[in-house]
C-alpha cells in the first residue's frame, strides 16, 4: 500500500509522548538524584558524560541526539534525561539498610566520573523507597532518626498507596532526603510517584531561579521610574530649546529598559512555566493529609506562591514601565516634530518671500534691459538716418530717431516675451540666479 510521505517531524512528535518514561521501581531500593543546570556553552557537551559512563561499563551508549537514556550497568542502574536548562541523573540500587540514607546509591558511581560532570547542582537528593511498616510511622520519630530533627512535610500519595516524607533541607552531605513508604504501589506507579516528587523539588528550584533576578531588577526599575517622572514633570513646562535634551534622556532610558527586558524576558517566562509544572505535579500526587504534617501542596504554595507573585509583579512592572517610556517618548517626539514643522513652515515662507522679491527684481531687470536695448537700437537708427541725410536724402534724423523709439521698444519687449515662452527653464534659472 502506497501512502503519502511522512512529515519530517512526524516520528519525533509522535514519540514525544513517550519521552523520558518513569522507571519501574520496586521496594526496597535507594536512588541518588542530581539535577545540573547547564548554560548554553555546555549544551553541545552535556551528553558526553553518559556516553563515557556507558562505555566504561561496556554498555551501548544512547542514540545520537537522544534526550533520555536508561541502562542497568551492573553495579547500579542509571537514568539520564536532558531538558531545556538542566540535565538529570538518577542512580538506582536495590536494597536498603536500617538507615536508608547511610549508604546512598551515588557511592557506587565512579568518583572521577562524577567530578567531571558539566553544570552546576540545582537539586541533589537521596531517595529511599521502603516497604511500609505494619504500624503507621511517627513523624516525630522519623524526623529525629533520619532528618536531623527537622520539621517534616509529608502526605499519603497515590490514593493511599504510599506515604512520602521530606524536610526540603540540604543536609551535611550536600543532599536533601526523601523517604517513600510503599503501601502497595505497582512498579510503574512507584516510578511515577517518585518522579513526580523529584520533579516538584526540581521545578520548584528552577522557578525560584527567577527570584534573584526580580530582586536585582527592582532597584533598577525604581531608578528608571524616578527618571521618567522627572522627565515627564519637566516636559510640562519645557520649551523648544529643552525638548532635544529631554528626548535624549528618554531615548537613553528606553534603551536601558529594553536591554534589561531582553536579558530577563525568557527568565520570567520560564518561572511561570516551571511554577505551572509544580502545581500540576502536586495535583498528580493525589495527596491525603497525614495528621500533624503539612502536605506538599500546602508547603509549596506557602513558600513558592509569594515568590512567584513577586516575580510576576516585577515582570508586569517592567512591562508597564517600558510602555510608559515608549508613550512619553512618542509624545515628546510628536512635540519636536510639530515644532520642526512650524520651523520648516517659517523657512518656506521666507523662501517664498525671497522668491517673490527675486521675481520682482528680475522683472525690473528685464524692464531695464528693454530700455537699454531700445537705447542702443535707437542710437543705431539715428546714426543710420544721419548717414542717409549725408548721402543726399531729404530726411530729418531727429524725427526718425523719435519715431523709432516706441517701435523699437515694442519689438524688444515682444522679443523677450517670446524668448521666455520658448525657453521657460532658462528664464526660471535666470530668476533663481537673480
Amino acid at each position: 500500500m502506497t501512502l503519502p510521505t511522512d512529515h519530517p517531524y512526524r516520528r519525533d512528535l509522535n514519540d514525544e509522548v513517550h519521552a523520558r518514561p518513569p522507571e519501574a521501581l520496586a521496594a526496597p531500593l535507594r536512588i541518588s538524584y542530581l539535577a545540573l543546570f547547564n548554560d548554553k556553552s555546555q549544551r553541545e557537551t552535556e551528553a558526553l558524560p553518559i556516553h563515557e559512563l556507558a562505555a566504561r561499563f561496556g554498555h551501548p551508549p544512547p542514540a545520537p541526539r537522544a534526550n533520555h537514556f536508561s541502562a542497568d550497568l551492573g553495579a547500579f542502574r542509571v537514568k539520564w534525561e536532558r531538558h531545556t536548562e538542566f540535565t538529570r541523573y538518577k542512580f538506582i540500587l536495590k536494597g536498603v539498610g536500617d538507615d536508608p540514607f547511610a549508604e546512598p546509591a551515588i557511592a557506587s558511581v565512579p568518583a572521577d566520573w562524577l567530578a567531571k560532570l558539566p553544570g552546576q547542582i540545582m537539586v541533589a537528593a537521596h531517595v529511599a523507597l521502603v516497604l511500609a511498616p505494619a504500624r503507621a510511622s511517627d513523624p516525630e520519630a522519623l524526623s529525629a532518626r533520619l532528618f536531623g530533627g527537622n520539621t517534616l512535610v509529608g502526605s499519603s500519595i497515590a490514593d493511599g498507596a504510599a506515604t512520602a516524607y521530606t524536610d526540603f533541607r540540604v543536609h551535611a552531605d550536600n543532599f536533601s532526603r526523601l523517604l517513600v513508604q510503599d503501601n502497595g504501589l505497582t512498579p510503574r506507579q512507584a516510578g511515577r510517584s517518585i518522579q513526580r516528587l523529584l520533579e516538584i523539588d526540581t521545578y520548584r528550584i528552577m522557578a525560584l531561579l527567577t527570584l534573584p533576578v526580580a530582586r536585582d531588577l527592582t532597584p533598577f526599575l525604581v531608578r528608571c521610574e524616578r527618571e521618567l517622572s522627572a522627565v515627564t514633570t519637566a516636559l510640562v513646562s519645557a520649551g523648544e530649546a529643552d525638548e532635544p535634551d529631554l528626548l535624549n534622556r528618554l531615548t537613553r532610558l528606553e534603551a536601558e529598559i529594553e536591554s534589561r527586558h531582553s536579558d530577563n524576558y525568557s527568565r520570567f517566562g520560564a518561572a511561570k512555566a516551571y511554577y505551572d509544572l509544580v502545581q500540576r505535579r502536586i495535583e498528580e500526587l493525589r495527596e491525603t493529609r497525614v495528621v500533624g504534617l503539612q502536605n506538599f501542596q500546602e508547603f509549596t504554595e506557602r513558600r513558592l506562591a509569594p515568590a512567584m507573585n513577586t516575580c510576576r509583579a516585577v515582570a508586569e512592572r517592567q512591562d508597564a514601565l517600558s510602555k510608559r517610556v515608549a508613550q512619553t517618548t512618542q509624545l515628546l517626539s510628536t512635540r519636536v516634530a510639530v515644532a520642526r514643522e512650524q520651523q520648516n513652515q517659517k523657512v518656506l515662507e521666507q523662501m517664498n518671500k525671497r522668491a517673490r522679491l527675486q521675481l520682482r527684481l528680475q522683472e525690473t531687470v528685464e524692464g531695464l534691459s528693454v530700455a537699454a536695448v531700445t537705447y542702443y537700437v535707437v542710437g543705431l537708427v539715428g546714426y543710420g538716418a544721419k548717414a542717409l541725410k549725408a548721402a543726399g536724402r531729404d530726411i530729418n534724423p531727429d524725427v526718425w530717431t523719435g519715431i523709432s523709439i516706441p517701435v523699437v521698444a515694442l519689438l524688444v519687449a515682444l522679443g523677450l516675451n517670446k524668448f521666455r515662452k520658448v525657453f521657460p527653464g532658462s528664464a526660471a534659472k535666470a530668476r533663481k540666479s537673480g
